[in-house]
C-alpha cells in the first residue's frame, strides 16, 4: 500500500497546530461526507482517508510516531522495544536468522544489526511480547444528539463498535475503550481504542459552559405593560412571564433548560434569553396623538 502523507491529504503543514489541523478536518469531512455525496465510491473513500488523518494528526502520541517513522509510525513502539532489544545483544556473536512471517519492517530495521537473534525476538523469548497499536477515532455529533444518553454504532478498521454516548458529552471530549485497538504483537495484548467526540453546534443557541444564550424580540406595548411570552428551548415551548416596563437588553434566566452536565445527573444549565425591545414601524394618527399625550405628561 502506498504511502499515505497526511499532512499532505487534509492541506496543512507539518507545523501545523491541532486547532488548523481540526479546521481543515471539519471542512473536508464535510465536503466528502456520505450523506452529502450518495453513490460516489471516491468521495467515501476520500473521507475515510481524512477521517484516518485526523485520528493520527490530532493526537500528540500518535502525531509523535508518525513524524518520526513516516510509513512504518504504526510499529513505532515495537520499534523502539527491539532496538533495545537489540542493544542488550551487543555483545553477542553474529549469525544468521531468517525473517519469516515478520515481513520488510523487521528485516530492513535489523539488517546487519551485529549480535541480534531475530529468531529469538520473533518468538519472544528477547521480551518480544508488545501491546498493540492504540488506534485514535472522531465521532462527529451534534449538539442535540448529546441532549441525553443513547447508543451509537460506528465503524473503524472494518469493525463495528457499538458505544454509549454520554448525555453532556462535549466538543473535543476523549474516552477510552481498553482492548479495542490494533492486536498484541507475540501475544501481547490489545491496544487501546480512544474516541474523541466532535459535537457541532445545530441550533440557534450560543454556547457558554453548560448554559445557553438567546436573543428574543419584544414587541414595545408587552415591554411597558408586561405580558407573557411563549419562547422555544431545546426541550420544548415555554410560557414566559413579562414584567412591566421590562428594559432593553434584560436578561432572563431559565431554569434547567441549558446542556446536561456529563456524569452529574438530572443536572442542567441555564437557558439565558436577552430581549431585545421591537419598536413598531408605522403608527396610525391614533397612536401617535397618544404617544405625544404621554410625552407632554413628562
Amino acid at each position: 500500500m502506498p504511502f499515505t502523507d497526511y499532512y499532505e491529504l487534509l492541506g496543512v503543514s507539518k507545523t501545523a497546530g491541532t486547532e488548523d489541523i481540526k479546521k481543515a478536518y471539519r471542512k473536508l469531512a464535510r465536503k466528502y461526507h456520505p450523506d452529502l455525496n450518495p453513490n460516489d465510491a471516491e468521495a467515501e473513500k476520500k473521507f475515510k482517508a481524512i477521517n484516518e488523518a485526523n485520528e493520527v494528526l490530532s493526537n500528540p502520541e500518535t502525531r509523535a510516531q508518525y513524524d518520526k517513522y513516516g510509513e512504518h509510525w504504526k510499529n513505532g513502539e515495537a520499534y523502539e522495544q527491539a532496538q533495545n532489544a537489540r542493544k542488550s545483544a551487543g555483545n553477542r556473536q553474529s549469525h544468521s536468522y531468517s525473517t519469516g512471517e515478520a515481513g520488510d519492517f523487521f528485516s530492513s530495521m535489523f539488517d546487519g544489526a551485529e549480535g541480534f537473534d531475530f529468531g529469538s525476538f520473533r518468538s519472544g523469548r528477547a521480551g518480544g511480547k508488545f501491546k498493540g497499536q492504540d488506534l485514535h477515532a472522531t465521532l462527529n455529533l451534534n449538539l442535540t444528539d448529546v441532549l441525553q444518553e443513547h447508543k451509537q454504532t460506528f465503524e473503524i478498521s472494518g469493525k463495528k463498535i457499538r458505544i454509549t454516548v454520554p448525555a453532556g458529552a462535549y466538543d473535543g471530549q476523549e474516552i477510552k475503550l481498553p482492548g479495542y485497538g490494533g492486536d498484541g504483537y507475540n501475544g501481547g495484548p490489545k491496544g487501546d481504542l480512544y474516541i474523541t467526540f466532535s459535537v457541532t453546534n445545530n441550533t440557534p443557541y450560543q454556547l457558554s459552559g453548560h448554559n445557553l444564550k438567546k436573543e428574543e424580540e419584544l414587541d414595545l406595548y408587552t415591554a411597558i405593560l408586561g405580558g407573557e411570552k411563549v419562547v422555544s428551548t431545546l426541550y420544548g415551548d415555554i410560557r414566559l412571564t413579562i414584567r412591566p416596563l421590562t428594559q432593553n437588553g434584560t436578561t432572563l434566566r431559565v431554569k434547567d433548560k441549558g446542556l446536561p452536565v456529563y456524569k452529574e445527573k438530572d443536572k442542567y444549565g441555564h437557558l439565558l434569553i436577552t430581549f431585545k425591545i421591537k419598536l413598531p414601524e408605522t403608527l396610525s394618527e391614533e397612536q401617535r396623538k397618544l404617544f405625544e399625550q404621554l410625552k407632554s405628561m413628562q
